[in-house]
């Protein structure tokens, strides 16, 4: 458009040199052919349209957007177009507390009322894309920054709006997938009627209050002293059974013992005490007497 408005200066110069008494004005029929040939040169380059990967173009003249989009790739168009591009790629949005880590500088999360009165801190990012289709509709009712004018707003209030339904623990612990899952179905529902695709969402971290977490953490540990000590009065139960079964295993021994020891039974059992014994040792048994001899061998 710039080349254009070169061509139209220069053939208008070249004009006004012709019909006034100037030096140049032998020279005005040339300034206006180099006129010509620039403006046409301008609208040669301003009718062709490059459209790089990923992004669609639309085409806006005089503040009218036309319906028809322009696909990647080279492009014939009216010269006096405008062409505005948007990336139809998947893109991101992330809302964090942790600093420099969202696309807003400073503390971005996101701070909701739980259904128990609390405040919970949520960091999350969005996924999503522009549908290439409804790309003109985008630009003539929201424009191009649709990221703080719909995904931003939309998206915190969602959140706010679905985390009453739920408890403070049950959203850091068992019911986080379902918020997840509630949030993501009406958030995509918002979009789409938007000219968005919602892709995921993901909400990354969770963070309760002082006093909530304090309470968890003596919730854990009281759980933990429980478990220890089930399994300290388990295995002392173990222990007193193992010695029960062991005193009554002596005891029918010694029963047995008593009752049906024969001197024959005794002997072997001397003979094999004092075998065992480190110190050498010599028996000598007389079948005449019921007790062996017994010699020291060292």
């Amino acid at each position: 458009m710039f080349v254009i408005f070169i061509g139209i200066a220069v053939i208008v110069i070249g004009f006004v040199i012709a019909n006034n008494d100037s030096p140049a004005k032998p020279y005005s029929g040339m300034i206006r052919i180099i006129g010509f040939l620039v403006l046409i040169a301008g609208i040669g380059l301003a009718s062709v349209k490059q459209i790089e990967p990923g992004d669609v173009g639309v085409q806006k003249l005089f503040g009218k957007v036309n319906k028809d989009i322009l696909e990647s790739g080279l492009n014939v168009i009216n010269p006096l177009v405008e062409v505005v591009t948007f990336d139809v790629r998947t893109q991101n949005y992330t809302m964090s507390g942790v600093h420099d880590e969202g696309d807003k500088s400073g503390d971005d999360a996101i701070r909701v009322l739980s259904a128990d009165g609390l405040e919970v801190v949520i960091d999350l990012t969005v996924l999503y894309k522009v549908i290439p289709n409804e790309a003109p509709r985008i630009l003539s009712e929201i424009g191009t920054d649709y990221r703080n004018t719909i995904v931003r707003p939309i998206c915190r209030t969602k959140i706010r709006d679905n985390a009453v339904y739920y408890d403070a623990v049950a959203l850091y612990s068992t019911k986080r997938d379902e918020f997840q899952a509630r949030i993501f179905k009406t958030i995509e529902s918002d979009f789409k009627s938007r000219g968005l695709i919602l892709e995921q969402l993901l909400v990354r971290n969770i963070t309760l209050p002082e006093s909530v977490k304090a309470s968890i953490e003596s919730k854990i540990n009281a759980e933990q002293d429980a478990q220890k000590m089930t399994f300290v009065l388990q295995k002392a139960t173990q222990e007193a059974q193992r010695m029960r079964v062991e005193a009554q295993g002596i005891a029918d021994y010694q029963k047995i013992l008593s009752t049906g020891l024969s001197d024959k039974q005794l002997q072997y059992e001397m003979i094999k005490a004092i075998s065992t014994s480190p110190n050498a040792k010599l028996i000598i048994i007389d079948s005449k007497k019921s007790n062996p001899i017994i010699v020291d061998g060292k």
